[in-house]
């Protein structure tokens, strides 16, 4: 398999740029990081030209480029299929597309009030009530997933589903949600999966430092 290039930004930051690192080594991809700082202006322009909504990641493989983190972790499903991205059953395959679906295209409130920043912690935190229904709908697919399928990950083993809700679980332990033990249970085996460990390390040796952009990345 030809080597490639994951363009992505901040790794204590970017909600995103996890999601497709994570696709990318569920994969067994081999493939370089071309880290970029979103807020420098030469870096913006750089973005401007790679992806029209300026936004990371972005995979470069093999002559295809393809941006979106769920249209990388199709491509990518279709290029390493013995990788289990998807499940093997057709009904938790067409479920595992759908929740991922549902935290890619929504859940504004939970991203605004919390926004990923994988080096902080809170004790406590008063969620605004317009994302508190968000972050029951997350604990309501969590508890489906684990419950239908048995754990430890959303399907069993890790899928595209743990790969679009690990920020989540980052963001539940910066901002001290309260959630029932068998989702804590989850947000554990996501902590303690290697690539989570490799990227959470990295994550910790970032400078604090950051400008806020006008869009989440």
């Amino acid at each position: 398999m030809a080597r490639a290039t994951l363009t992505i930004s901040s790794k204590n930051y970017s909600s995103w740029s996890l999601r497709g690192w994570l696709l990318c080594r569920m994969a067994n991809l081999d493939f370089d990081e071309k880290p970029v700082a979103v807020d420098d202006p030469e870096t913006r322009q750089e973005l401007l030209l790679l992806s029209p909504s300026v936004r990371v990641p972005r995979l470069s493989h093999d002559g295809v480029e393809v941006w979106d983190t769920l249209a990388i972790a199709e491509y990518l499903n279709e290029i390493a299929p013995e990788a289990g991205l998807l499940p093997a059953d057709r009904r938790a395959r067409a479920h595992c597309r759908a929740v991922s679906g549902e935290i890619h295209s929504g859940f504004y409130n939970l991203r605004s009030a919390l926004p990923m920043n994988i080096k902080s912690r809170h004790k406590s935190f008063k969620i605004f009530s317009g994302a508190r229904p968000d972050v029951q709908r997350i604990k309501e697919i969590w508890t489906d997933c684990l419950t239908t399928y048995g754990g430890p990950f959303l399907f069993g083993t890790p899928t595209i589903a743990d790969a679009m809700y690990a920020p989540v679980c980052t963001r539940f332990r910066t901002y001290a949600v309260e959630l029932e033990p068998e989702l804590a249970a989850y947000c554990d085996t996501i902590f303690a999966w290697e690539p989570m460990q490799e990227w959470t390390a990295a994550a910790l040796e970032e400078p604090d430092e950051v400008i806020e952009l006008e869009v989440e990345f």
